[in-house]
């Protein structure tokens, strides 16, 4: 393996990694948005009034999405060794 290839695999898991984080950090910020106008408009600032709702549909969105994101890994694998002299 060279230095270009080595670089390339480097570049194909970092964007597969974020192709794999996407839908669970932009189902946080979602919610963490409509718990922040929430809290703006009640003037409730409780810490973990935004945590906690946060911490659960993150994790709902990682159970809900992991059968997609091992495919993704799972591809990325039989690429990756497929292509390995």
């Amino acid at each position: 393996m060279d230095m270009s290839q080595a670089v390339d695999l480097a570049r194909q898991s970092v964007l597969l990694l974020l192709v794999i984080s996407a839908p669970t950090l932009a189902v946080g910020m979602a919610v963490g948005l409509v718990i922040s106008v929430l809290q703006a408009v009640t003037q409730v600032q409780e810490q973990t009034l935004s945590f906690v709702p946060k911490i659960v549909a993150m994790v709902l969105a990682a159970v809900v999405t992991a059968s997609w994101a091992g495919e993704k890994l799972l591809e990325f694998a039989r690429d990756m060794f497929g292509t390995m002299p």
